[in-house]
C-alpha cells in the first residue's frame, strides 16, 4: 500500500463527507493505493455514525473510536501502530489542511528520501492570539532541538513507514513529533509550504492551556532524550556544582572567622546571623539532594526493560 492518511478527530461531522471525497480524488487522479484511517477521539456528536457511512461509500475507509476523549498525540499514537502504507500523512479533519499537498509529499519522501516532511502554512488564517505564541513556541523548539522548522505544529505531515513504526507519541507530544523523531535518529527531516485553508466548520477545539502544555511538552522531550538513559549526568552535574559552591563559601566563612579570632579582631556578627550562610547551607542541601536523585534515577534506569534498546537501521550478518 502506498499512503495511509490518518485524521484524528474530534466533533467534526459536517467536514468528514467532503474531506473524504477530496482525498479520495487525489488517490485516484493520482493512482495510489491508499487507506483513510480516521480516528474519533470520543467525539460527541454524530462522526463515528458518518464514518461508517463513509465506509459504505468509500472501501478505503477505516476508524477507531475512543470512548472518551484522550487527545491528539494518543489519537495519532494508535493511528501510527494500525497504518499500513509505506507513507503515512496526517492531517486534521476540519479542512484547513488541503489533500491536495499529498502527492507532492508523498514524492520527497519516496523520491528525495527525507523520513519526515513537515508543513509550513506560511500564510495562516489564524487569529493573533494564535500566531504569535505559535511563532514564539516554533523559535523556541528550534533553539533547543536544532531542527530548522518553521512549524513544528502543523498537522499535515508525511513519514516514511519506519518513522511511525519507532517513535511512541503520548500526553501532547504531537506538536513535537520531528523532535522526537531525531532523537530517535531519524534526522532526514524537511519542510514544505503548503495551504492554510479558513476553518469551514465548527470551532477550534484547543484552548490557551495548550501554550503552557506545549512548553512542559518541550522541556521533557529534550530531557529524555538527552538524559533518559544518562539521568546521572543530569542531576550528579548539578548536584556537585551545588554542593561545592556550598562548601566553598563555608570554608571561606570559617576561615575568615579563624583569621579573625587569630589577629583579635573583634566580630561584629556570628557567622549564623549572615545572609551566606543560608545560602551555603541552602546550595549544599540541594547539591546533595540533586546527586542521590540522580543516584536513584540511575539505579531506575539500569533496570529498566528497555535500557538497552537501541535502533539498528541497517544489518549485515
Amino acid at each position: 500500500m502506498d499512503i495511509s492518511v490518518v485524521v484524528p478527530l474530534f466533533n467534526e461531522e459536517e467536514s468528514l463527507p467532503e474531506l473524504t471525497g477530496w482525498i479520495a480524488e487525489v488517490m485516484l487522479a493520482n493512482s495510489f493505493t491508499y487507506e483513510i484511517l480516521f480516528v474519533d477521539d470520543g467525539s460527541t456528536d454524530a462522526s463515528w455514525t458518518v464514518i461508517e457511512h463513509l465506509r459504505t461509500t468509500y472501501p478505503a475507509v477505516k476508524g477507531i473510536k475512543f470512548r472518551r476523549n484522550y487527545g491528539k498525540s494518543a489519537a495519532l499514537n494508535v493511528a501510527f501502530e494500525a497504518a499500513q502504507g509505506d507513507v503515512v500523512i496526517t492531517m486534521d479533519a476540519d479542512l484547513q489542511d488541503s489533500p491536495d499537498e499529498i502527492p507532492n509529499l508523498f514524492r520527497r519522501i519516496k523520491e528525495e528520501n527525507y523520513d519526515i516532511i513537515s508543513g509550513y502554512k506560511k500564510k495562516r488564517y489564524d487569529p493573533i492570539s494564535k500566531t504569535i505564541p505559535t511563532k514564539l513556541f516554533n523559535a523556541a523548539t528550534r533553539k533547543m532541538s536544532g531542527i530548522q522548522l518553521n512549524d513544528f505544529n502543523c498537522g499535515l505531515k508525511a513519514y516514511r513507514k519506519d518513522v511511525v513504526k519507532t517513535i511512541e507519541v503520548y500526553g501532547e507530544m504531537h506538536r513535537y513529533i520531528p523532535v522526537i523523531a531525531k532523537w530517535a535518529g531519524f534526522t532526514r527531516i524537511g519542510e514544505q509550504v503548503v495551504e492554510h485553508r479558513a476553518r469551514k466548520y465548527g470551532v477550534t477545539k484547543f484552548g490557551m492551556s495548550r501554550f503552557i502544555n506545549g512548553f512542559l511538552d518541550l522541556l521533557s522531550i529534550f530531557f529524555v532524550g538527552k538524559f533518559g538513559k544518562r539521568p546521572m549526568h543530569f542531576f550528579g552535574t548539578l548536584g556537585v556544582l551545588s554542593f561545592l559552591v556550598g562548601t566553598i563559601m563555608a570554608l571561606w566563612m570559617i576561615v575568615e572567622k579563624l583569621y579573625h579570632i587569630a589577629a583579635h579582631i573583634q566580630i561584629k556578627r556570628d557567622i549564623t546571623e549572615m545572609p551566606l550562610f543560608y545560602i551555603a547551607l541552602v546550595a549544599i542541601v540541594v547539591g546533595s539532594q540533586m546527586f542521590l536523585t540522580g543516584f536513584v534515577a540511575e539505579l531506575v534506569t539500569r533496570n529498566a526493560p528497555e535500557r538497552n534498546q537501541y535502533l539498528i537501521e541497517k544489518e549485515l550478518v
